[in-house]
């Protein structure tokens, strides 16, 4: 990836997207596409894509999600069901002068890709997603697993109420932070002042509850989106190595998405976007570059 001092510089603004404002961070001009992060992250996921992706013609714009950072985070558990999701994503392209985005995400992020791509086809240009799951599969498929039950056991333990707030923010989050410094291999874990970062976006009032909303809302059912294929061109990005995900869930079935494109990588784990944004990025560039977004 090219040095810091050659990448586009990031700017942050607040827009208001309908039920919500979101605050973004974005770089570069040319065809719109939006990065979405995942559980416990914020914009600052893609902090290493974002510029590079700008660099190579792009106007990049990675939100905090409602809930997370300095977005905001409206009340309830149904708040955060994934018709409510995949709305925030649509306000954007709306709010950004845009007809249409090519859309990346990775975990939760991924998940509302799927879901605003079901939910809203006519403003996606293409879908990109990272160690997410398509929602029917992952639902049809997770739940005769007894391995991937197992995997994702904190989906469950985070329906009690209160206790996972107190368990996440005890000790000042070191928990969160531990895992966020473990879990990523090689040269690029998380540093102090990274993590620093992240401490200040989980310590944004309500942030906790709100994060863990987004299993609530899914467990329960609560405004969901409904399942519809998706025709819009779809690349999958997967570290094999995933704790948390089968590399088997990469597949979202033909029946649901016809024209998909599935790269695993070996060796990598959930955390593939920072252990390996160099190739990262050149796969979605390409992705992208291959009708212009």
């Amino acid at each position: 990836m090219s040095s810091p001092a050659s990448e586009p510089e990031i700017h942050h603004r607040t827009l208001d997207v309908g039920e919500v404002r979101l605050h973004i961070a974005e770089a570069g001009s040319g065809p719109l596409v939006i990065l979405l992060h995942g559980f416990p992250e914020f914009w600052y996921a893609w902090r290493r894509i974002l510029p590079a992706l700008a660099q190579k013609g792009f106007h990049v714009v990675a939100p905090d999600m409602r809930g997370y950072g300095r977005s905001d985070k409206p009340a309830g558990v149904d708040a955060y069901g994934t018709r409510h999701l995949a709305g925030d994503i649509a306000g954007l392209v709306r709010a950004l002068g845009e007809p249409r985005a090519s859309v990346v995400g990775h975990d939760w992020g991924a998940g509302v890709a799927w879901c605003f791509a079901m939910a809203h086809p006519e403003l996606l240009a293409r879908l990109c997603v990272i160690n997410g799951p398509h929602p029917a599969r992952l639902l049809r498929d997770g739940i005769r697993s007894p391995r991937q039950l197992a995997r994702s056991w904190y989906m469950f333990a985070f329906q009690l109420p209160a206790l996972p707030e107190r368990l996440l923010g005890h000790d000042d989050y070191a928990g969160m932070l531990e895992a966020l410094r473990k879990e990523v291999r090689g040269p690029n874990v998380p540093s102090a002042e990274d993590l620093e970062r992240y401490r200040e976006a989980f310590a944004e009032p309500g942030a906790l509850t709100a994060m863990i909303n987004y299993y609530r809302a899914a467990v329960r059912r609560r405004d969901q989106v409904r399942t519809r294929r998706i025709d819009a061109p779809t690349l999958v990005l997967w570290g094999d190595e995933d704790r948390y995900l089968g590399r088997e869930f990469a597949d979202p079935g033909s029946d649901l998405v016809p024209d998909v494109r599935i790269q695993h990588v070996p060796g990598a784990t959930h955390w593939i976007h920072h252990e390996r944004p160099e190739l990262v990025t050149a796969e979605i560039a390409a992705f992208l570059q291959n009708d212009g977004a």
